[in-house]
Protein backbone atom coordinates (compact mmCIF):
# COMPACT_ATOMS: atom_id res chain seq x y z
CA UNK A 1 0.00 0.00 0.00
CA UNK A 2 1.28 3.52 -0.76
CA UNK A 3 1.33 6.21 1.70
CA UNK A 4 -1.39 7.94 0.68
CA UNK A 5 -3.66 4.60 1.18
CA UNK A 6 -2.16 3.83 4.10
CA UNK A 7 -3.33 7.79 5.89
CA UNK A 8 -6.39 7.26 3.69
CA UNK A 9 -7.20 3.80 6.07
CA UNK A 10 -6.06 5.23 8.91
CA UNK A 11 -7.85 8.71 8.76
CA UNK A 12 -10.73 6.26 8.35
CA UNK A 13 -9.89 4.52 11.03
CA UNK A 14 -9.51 7.43 13.23
CA UNK A 15 -12.73 8.62 12.18
CA UNK A 16 -14.58 5.55 13.21
CA UNK A 17 -12.23 5.52 16.69
CA UNK A 18 -13.72 9.48 17.32
CA UNK A 19 -16.99 8.56 16.25
CA UNK A 20 -17.22 5.18 18.91
CA UNK A 21 -15.79 7.25 21.34
CA UNK A 22 -18.13 10.28 21.42
CA UNK A 23 -20.97 7.74 21.29
CA UNK A 24 -19.78 6.17 24.27
CA UNK A 25 -18.78 9.96 25.65
CA UNK A 26 -22.13 10.52 24.68
CA UNK A 27 -23.59 7.70 26.45
CA UNK A 28 -22.20 8.53 29.79
CA UNK A 29 -23.11 11.68 29.24
CA UNK A 30 -26.74 10.17 28.40
CA UNK A 31 -26.47 8.36 31.53
CA UNK A 32 -25.75 11.09 33.68
CA UNK A 33 -27.99 13.12 32.28
CA UNK A 34 -30.81 10.86 33.21
CA UNK A 35 -29.75 10.59 36.49
CA UNK A 36 -29.61 14.34 37.17
CA UNK A 37 -33.42 14.50 35.28
CA UNK A 38 -34.64 11.90 38.19
CA UNK A 39 -33.01 13.63 40.48
CA UNK A 40 -34.75 16.54 39.40
CA UNK A 41 -38.01 14.90 38.55
CA UNK A 42 -37.75 13.38 42.88
CA UNK A 43 -37.35 16.81 43.82
CA UNK A 44 -40.00 18.88 42.08
CA UNK A 45 -42.41 15.21 42.81
CA UNK A 46 -45.77 16.90 43.10
CA UNK A 47 -46.77 16.24 46.50
CA UNK A 48 -49.70 13.64 47.50
CA UNK A 49 -53.10 14.90 48.37
CA UNK A 50 -52.03 14.03 51.91
CA UNK A 51 -49.40 16.41 51.83
CA UNK A 52 -51.20 18.80 50.63
CA UNK A 53 -53.81 18.90 53.02
CA UNK A 54 -51.44 18.82 55.94
CA UNK A 55 -49.91 21.77 55.01
CA UNK A 56 -53.46 23.78 54.25
CA UNK A 57 -54.56 22.75 57.47
CA UNK A 58 -51.34 23.53 59.50
CA UNK A 59 -51.68 27.11 57.49
CA UNK A 60 -55.59 26.84 58.87
CA UNK A 61 -54.67 26.34 62.14
CA UNK A 62 -51.87 29.18 62.27
CA UNK A 63 -53.90 31.33 60.70
CA UNK A 64 -57.05 30.58 62.87
CA UNK A 65 -54.91 30.67 66.62
CA UNK A 66 -53.45 34.31 65.25
CA UNK A 67 -56.61 35.58 64.80
CA UNK A 68 -57.99 34.01 67.89
CA UNK A 69 -55.18 35.79 69.49
CA UNK A 70 -56.07 39.38 68.11
CA UNK A 71 -59.26 38.92 69.12
CA UNK A 72 -58.69 38.51 72.97
CA UNK A 73 -55.92 40.85 72.67
CA UNK A 74 -58.48 43.31 70.91
CA UNK A 75 -61.16 42.45 73.97
CA UNK A 76 -58.45 43.25 76.37
CA UNK A 77 -57.50 46.75 75.36
CA UNK A 78 -61.02 47.53 74.78
CA UNK A 79 -61.96 46.61 78.21
CA UNK A 80 -58.35 48.52 79.64
CA UNK A 81 -59.83 51.49 77.72
CA UNK A 82 -63.22 51.42 78.87
CA UNK A 83 -62.17 51.36 82.38
CA UNK A 84 -59.83 53.95 82.71
CA UNK A 85 -61.63 56.29 79.75
CA UNK A 86 -63.18 58.51 82.63
CA UNK A 87 -60.43 58.72 84.58
CA UNK A 88 -59.73 62.07 83.34
CA UNK A 89 -63.37 63.77 83.98
CA UNK A 90 -63.02 62.28 87.25
CA UNK A 91 -60.08 64.19 88.04
CA UNK A 92 -61.30 67.09 87.12
CA UNK A 93 -64.12 66.76 88.63
CA UNK A 94 -62.82 66.37 92.19
CA UNK A 95 -61.84 70.78 92.18
CA UNK A 96 -65.83 70.82 92.00
CA UNK A 97 -66.50 67.90 94.62
CA UNK A 98 -64.13 69.80 97.15
CA UNK A 99 -65.51 73.44 96.27
CA UNK A 100 -69.18 71.64 97.29
CA UNK A 101 -67.61 70.20 100.51
CA UNK A 102 -66.16 73.88 101.36
CA UNK A 103 -69.96 75.36 100.78
CA UNK A 104 -71.86 72.97 102.94
CA UNK A 105 -69.46 73.55 105.71
CA UNK A 106 -69.61 77.17 105.43
CA UNK A 107 -73.16 77.41 104.97
CA UNK A 108 -73.15 76.79 108.57
CA UNK A 109 -72.06 79.59 109.25
CA UNK A 110 -73.12 81.82 106.61
CA UNK A 111 -75.87 84.19 107.02
CA UNK A 112 -76.06 86.44 104.18
CA UNK A 113 -77.96 84.45 101.81
CA UNK A 114 -76.87 86.76 98.58
CA UNK A 115 -73.07 85.64 99.20
CA UNK A 116 -74.70 81.84 99.34
CA UNK A 117 -76.15 82.43 96.13
CA UNK A 118 -72.94 83.23 94.52
CA UNK A 119 -71.18 80.44 96.00
CA UNK A 120 -73.47 77.84 94.72
CA UNK A 121 -73.23 79.99 90.90
CA UNK A 122 -69.46 79.63 90.95
CA UNK A 123 -69.66 76.56 91.61
CA UNK A 124 -72.13 75.67 88.91
CA UNK A 125 -70.31 77.41 86.26
CA UNK A 126 -66.90 75.82 87.40
CA UNK A 127 -68.58 72.31 87.17
CA UNK A 128 -70.01 73.51 83.76
CA UNK A 129 -67.30 74.30 81.99
CA UNK A 130 -64.96 71.42 83.27
CA UNK A 131 -67.96 69.13 81.65
CA UNK A 132 -68.22 72.15 78.28
CA UNK A 133 -64.23 71.29 78.29
CA UNK A 134 -64.72 67.15 78.26
CA UNK A 135 -67.07 67.99 74.86
CA UNK A 136 -70.75 68.67 76.72
CA UNK A 137 -73.09 70.78 74.69
CA UNK A 138 -76.62 71.79 76.15
CA UNK A 139 -79.59 71.74 73.69
CA UNK A 140 -81.01 74.83 73.24
CA UNK A 141 -84.36 74.27 71.94
CA UNK A 142 -87.38 76.17 73.36
CA UNK A 143 -89.12 77.45 70.31
CA UNK A 144 -87.59 75.08 67.79
CA UNK A 145 -89.92 72.85 65.42
CA UNK A 146 -90.46 69.24 67.53
CA UNK A 147 -87.79 66.79 66.36
CA UNK A 148 -88.31 62.61 67.66
CA UNK A 149 -84.64 62.39 67.41
CA UNK A 150 -83.22 65.40 69.32
CA UNK A 151 -86.41 65.90 71.75
CA UNK A 152 -88.33 63.65 74.01
CA UNK A 153 -92.04 65.00 74.46
CA UNK A 154 -93.99 64.81 77.77
CA UNK A 155 -97.00 66.07 76.97
CA UNK A 156 -99.02 68.28 74.57
CA UNK A 157 -100.63 71.56 75.13
CA UNK A 158 -103.12 73.70 73.27
CA UNK A 159 -101.10 76.21 71.33
CA UNK A 160 -101.71 79.33 68.91
CA UNK A 161 -101.53 78.80 65.36
CA UNK A 162 -97.87 79.99 65.59
CA UNK A 163 -96.48 77.83 67.97
CA UNK A 164 -98.16 74.51 66.58
CA UNK A 165 -95.76 71.49 66.60
CA UNK A 166 -92.85 73.78 68.36
CA UNK A 167 -91.72 73.72 71.61
CA UNK A 168 -93.23 75.67 74.47
CA UNK A 169 -91.35 74.43 77.36
CA UNK A 170 -88.12 72.78 78.28
CA UNK A 171 -88.66 70.19 81.29
CA UNK A 172 -85.55 68.78 81.24
CA UNK A 173 -82.39 70.39 79.09
CA UNK A 174 -80.80 67.27 76.74
CA UNK A 175 -76.94 67.39 76.05
CA UNK A 176 -74.91 66.20 73.20
CA UNK A 177 -71.55 64.90 73.66
CA UNK A 178 -69.24 66.16 70.56
CA UNK A 179 -71.98 66.42 68.55
CA UNK A 180 -73.86 62.88 69.97
CA UNK A 181 -77.04 63.09 71.88
CA UNK A 182 -75.85 62.43 75.14
CA UNK A 183 -79.54 63.34 76.91
CA UNK A 184 -82.51 63.62 75.20
CA UNK A 185 -84.10 67.08 75.81
CA UNK A 186 -87.85 66.27 77.37
CA UNK A 187 -90.13 68.76 76.60
CA UNK A 188 -93.72 70.18 76.09
CA UNK A 189 -95.09 70.48 72.78
CA UNK A 190 -97.98 72.81 71.48
CA UNK A 191 -100.58 71.58 69.48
Amino acid sequence: MSEKENEEVTGQEQETNDTANSTSENGETQEEENVIEEQVAESVKEPTLEEKYAELNNKYVRLYSDFDNFRKRTIKEKADIISTANGSLMADLLGTLDDFERAIANNEKVEDVESLREGFKLIYNKYFMTLKNKGLEPMDCKGDVFDADKHEAITNIPADAADKGKIVDVIERGYNLRGRALRYAKVVVGQ
